[in-house]
C-alpha cells in the first residue's frame, strides 16, 4: 500500500481501482488539457504511439496558437506532420465535455494551485469514473491538488511528470498519495511504462519532487561556483560536459535550453516551499543570471542566455563583465587528455587536479554529491530512484549515489558506507538494504555478454536460442573483412536465431568509405566489384537465415543495406535510416538498388519519388518516416520505447523465417520519362543527376533481379572512376560534410 486508508474505504475503492485497470489495459484515448510548450509536447508523443488524443486549452484561439508553435518546434515533436492532423483541439470554454469517454485526462496547465483545484472542480462532474487522472505538475504537491475532490477522484489522481521535450526525454516521474492503492500504483506505471513508452521513476510528494528539487539546485550551484572562481562560461562547460559523464551541453548551455525564467520559477517556488532546507541559500539568483533576466536573455526561446549566435559566430557571455564576446576556446588538459578514461578514474583525477578542473570540481561536484545524501531520505523511496532520474531526466552517466561509491564516500562524505552492493542498495535512511532492479527487459546490447568471436564478428547470448551478432567497428561500419567474418560465421551456423545488432550507440554509419576511396587511388576496379559482390551475397546470405536486424541511432549505406536483407526488421523509433550513397558520389551497391527497385515497382509515381529520393542522399529521421519511403517494409516493426529494443528484437527473433523475394515486375515504358522529369528538380546540382541516371538505368532498365544486381555494381564502378566521386569521399571523410559538385 502507498498509504493507510479505513477498511470501508479500501473496500469502495478495490472495484474502483480495479476497473482503472483494466481500462488501462486497452484505453486508447487521451484528453490532454493545457496546450503550452508541455502539453503540446505530451499531446503529440501521445499521437505519435497512436493514441487518439484531444488537446484543450483556454480558448480556441489559444489552442491553435499553442499547437501551431508545437508544429514548427524543433527538433520536431512529431514523427511525420499528418500525425498532427489528428489530434482534435478544443477549448475549455466551449469544449470541456470532450474529456467524457477518455481513458486518460492529463492536465498541463499553469503551475498555480487555484487554477488547476478550480479546472478539477469541473472536471469531477464530466470524467468517467473509472478514468486516469493526472496533472504534469513539475513541483506542486499532489496531495494537495486534490484536497475538496472525492475519494473516487483521489484515488485515481496521479502526479505524472513528463520532461521536456517529451518524445525525446525517456524519463517520467510518477508521484501517488496516500489515496492510491498499491495496485492503483501497479497498473498506472505499467500503463506508463508499456503503453507510453517512458521510463517510470516513482517519487515522494513533496516539492520539486526529485528532478526540480535536485537538478536545479545543482544547476544553480554551477553558476555560482563558476562566478565564484571567475571561470568562463566555456571552461565550466568542458569540465561539466562528458567529462563529468553529463551532456556536450555542459551546465551553461543547459541553463539557455531549459531556460532562465523556467529556472528561476521553478528556484523560487522551491525557495519558498523548503523553508527547512539548510541548502536552499543556493538557489538565490547569481549576479549573471539578474543581469540576462533583466534584459530579456532568458534561453534559447529569446535568441540569446549564456550564448549568443549571430551568423556563424557564437559569443560567450562574460560572467565577469556581463557583455557578449568571441568564444574562446579553453584550455584545459585535465578534461582533454583524460576523456576517454573510465568515469570512475576521471572522477578521481578531476577532483586531485591543482588547477581551475579541479578548484571548479571540488567546489561543485563534493557539495552536489552531499546535498543529495542530505535530501535522499526525504524525496525518494530508493538511492537507485534518485540515481535514475539524474540519468534519464539529465543525461548523467551515473547518479550521484553511483558517484559517491566511485570516488569513495570517506572523501565525499566524511564517513563509511557503500551505497550499491552485492547485498542490494542502501535504503534512503540508512536502516537496510533492498534489492537492486535489473529488470532484463531494459537490458541494452552492451550488457549481454560475448560468448564467442569470429574475426571482427562478436557474439553475445541473449537468452531463448537467441544469439545477435554484430561488428566489433566503430560506429558499426563494414569493413570487406567484416563482410568476410560474417560470410564465415553464418556457413557455420546456418540454423541458428540471430538478431544483427551493434553495442555502439549506432547500428551503423555503412560502409567503409576509406577502402573505396584507396582503392580508387590504386585503381583497384577488380577489389572495389569484388567487395561489392562480396558485400550483395551476404545480403542474399542473410534473407535465407532466421536473422532480425535492430536497428537504432543511424542505419545508413552498407549497414542498411544488410539490415533490410534480413527476413525482419525492428527499428528504434528516432533512428535515422536511409541510402545517402550519392552524398558521397555512388549508389548503393550492396543490393540497395536493387531492393528498393523491388519495393516501389507497383507504380511509376513511386519509382519516380524513390530514385529522386536516392539521388538527394536521403535519410529518414525516425523508423516512421523510413517505412513511408521503403526503407522498412510492411512485417517491419517499429518500437518506441527507448530501451526496449533488443528485447523485441528477441522476441522477433523466435518466430523469425526467411522471406522469399518479391516478384519481378517490368516497369511501363513512359517511367523513364517521369524520373528525367523528376531529375529536373533545380536543387540537384549536375552531378546529382548524373548518379541520378544511374539509378534510373539500374531500376528501370533492369529486366531481372539478377541483371538490376549486375548493372548495381557496373553502375558503381563507372561512379568510382570518376573524380567528382573522388572528391566527394574525400571531402566527406575529412569533414563529415558533403560536397555539393
Amino acid at each position: 500500500m502507498k498509504g493507510s486508508q479505513e477498511p470501508f474505504a479500501v473496500g469502495i475503492l478495490s472495484s474502483i481501482v480495479s476497473s482503472l485497470a483494466n481500462r488501462l489495459k486497452t484505453g486508447n484515448t487521451v484528453c490532454v488539457i493545457g496546450a503550452g510548450t508541455m502539453g503540446s509536447g505530451i499531446a503529440a508523443h501521445l499521437a505519435n504511439l497512436g493514441f487518439n488524443v484531444t488537446l484543450l486549452d483556454l480558448t480556441t484561439q489559444s489552442v491553435h496558437a499553442c499547437f501551431d508553435r508545437a508544429k514548427a518546434a524543433k527538433p520536431p515533436h512529431f514523427f511525420v506532420r499528418g500525425t498532427a492532423d489528428k489530434i482534435r483541439l478544443g477549448s475549455i470554454e466551449e469544449n470541456l465535455d470532450w474529456v467524457k469517454g477518455a481513458d486518460w485526462v492529463c492536465e498541463a496547465i499553469i503551475e498555480k494551485l487555484d487554477a488547476k483545484r478550480s479546472l478539477y472542480e469541473k472536471l469531477e462532474k464530466l470524467i468517467d469514473e473509472d478514468a486516469l487522472i493526472s496533472t504534469n505538475t513539475s513541483g506542486l504537491e499532489i496531495s494537495l491538488l486534490a484536497e475538496d475532490r472525492s475519494e473516487s477522484f483521489k484515488s485515481r489522481f496521479f502526479g505524472t511528470h513528463f520532461f521536456n521535450p517529451p518524445r525525446y526525454l525517456k524519463l517520467l516521474e510518477l508521484i501517488d498519495t496516500p489515496h492510491n492503492t498499491q495496485e492503483d500504483h501497479d497498473a498506472v506505471a505499467t500503463f506508463l511504462e508499456k503503453r507510453v513508452a517512458r521510463r517510470v521513476v516513482p517519487a515522494l510528494d513533496t516539492p520539486g519532487f526529485i528532478a526540480n528539487r535536485y537538478g536545479m539546485w545543482s544547476m544553480y550551484h554551477a553558476i555560482h561556483i563558476a562566478e565564484k572562481l571567475q571561470l568562463s562560461v566555456e571552461q565550466v562547460d568542458l569540465i561539466t560536459g562528458p567529462f563529468l559523464g553529463r551532456p556536450r551541453s555542459g551546465s551553461f548551455r543547459l541553463n539557455d535550453i531549459v531556460g532562465l525564467d523556467i529556472m528561476q520559477d521553478i528556484a523560487r517556488n522551491q525557495f519558498a516551499r523548503c523553508s527547512e532546507d539548510p541548502y536552499t541559500g543556493t538557489l538565490t539568483n547569481p549576479k549573471s543570471m539578474d543581469y540576462l533576466l533583466s534584459q530579456g536573455n532568458i534561453g534559447n526561446k529569446a535568441g540569446k542566455g549564456y550564448y549568443d549566435k549571430i551568423g556563424n559566430d557564437l559569443l560567450s557571455f562574460d560572467l565577469i563583465t556581463h557583455a557578449y564576446r568571441q568564444r574562446i576556446e579553453p584550455n584545459l588538459p585535465t578534461v582533454t587528455d583524460n576523456l576517454r578514461k573510465p568515469l570512475a578514474e576521471r572522477l578521481r583525477i578531476g577532483l586531485e587536479a591543482r588547477d581551475e578542473v579541479g578548484e571548479f570540481m571540488r567546489l561543485y561536484l563534493l557539495p552536489t554529491l552531499r546535498y543529495a545524501d542530505y535530501l535522499k531520505g526525504s524525496i525518494c523511496h530508493a538511492v537507485q530512484d534518485f540515481d535514475r532520474v539524474m540519468q534519464w531526466g539529465f543525461g548523467w552517466e551515473a547518479g550521484p549515489f553511483e558517484m559517491i561509491d566511485m570516488i569513495g564516500s570517506q572523501a565525499v562524505l566524511g564517513e563509511a558506507k557503500q551505497f550499491y552492493s552485492v547485498e542490494g542498495q542502501l535504503s534512503p535512511n540508512e536502516a537496510e538494504r533492498s534489492i537492486i532492479l535489473r529488470e532484463p527487459e531494459y537490458r541494452p546490447l552492451s550488457d549481454y555478454p560475448v560468448v564467442a568471436s569470429q574475426g571482427l564478428v562478436d557474439v553475445r547470448d541473449l537468452g531463448d536460442g537467441v544469439r545477435s551478432i554484430e561488428l566489433r567497428t566503430k560506429m558499426g561500419s563494414v569493413p570487406p573483412q567484416g563482410v568476410e567474418d560474417l560470410h564465415a560465421f553464418l556457413d557455420k551456423e546456418p540454423d541458428g536465431r540471430f538478431v544483427l545488432a551493434s553495442s555502439t550507440k549506432v547500428f551503423s554509419v555503412g560502409f567503409d568509405l576509406k577502402f573505396f576511396l584507396d582503392a580508387i587511388d590504386r585503381e583497384d576496379w577488380l577489389g572495389i566489384e569484388t567487395a561489392l559482390e562480396r558485400l550483395q551475397s551476404l545480403g542474399e546470405k542473410l534473407s535465407q537465415r532466421r536473422v532480425v536486424a535492430a536497428l537504432h541511432g543511424y542505419a545508413l549505406g552498407g549497414g542498411l543495406e544488410l539490415a533490410m536483407s534480413c527476413p525482419q526488421v525492428i527499428a528504434l523509433s528516432d533512428a535515422q535510416i536511409g541510402l545517402p550513397e550519392a552524398r558521397v558520389g555512388l549508389i548503393p551497391g550492396g543490393r540497395g538498388v536493387t531492393m528498393m527497385r523491388q519495393r516501389c515497382q507497383d507504380g511509376p509515381q513511386m519509382m519516380r519519388d524513390t530514385i529522386g529520393l536516392m539521388t538527394s542522399g536521403f535519410v529518414a529521421t525516425n523508423a516512421v518516416e523510413a517505412r513511408l519511403n521503403g526503407f522498412l517494409r510492411d512485417q517491419d516493426k517499429v518500437t518506441f520505447h527507448p530501451d526496449m529494443l533488443i528485447t523485441r528484437a528477441r522476441e522477433l527473433a523466435l518466430t523469425v523465417e526467411p522471406v522469399g523475394s518479391p516478384e519481378w515486375k517490368e516497369m511501363p515504358p513512359f517511367t523513364a520519362g517521369m524520373v528525367d522529369e523528376r531529375l529536373k528538380d533545380p536543387a540537384f546540382t549536375p552531378y546529382d543527376v548524373f548518379i541520378g541516371e544511374q539509378l534510373k538505368h539500374c531500376m528501370v532498365k533492369a529486366a531481372s533481379y539478377d541483371e538490376c544486381l549486375q548493372l548495381e555494381r557496373e553502375r558503381f564502378l563507372l561512379l568510382c572512376q570518376r573524380p567528382e566521386t573522388k572528391a566527394r569521399i574525400a571531402q566527406m571523410l575529412e569533414t563529415g560534410k558533403p560536397l555539393r559538385n
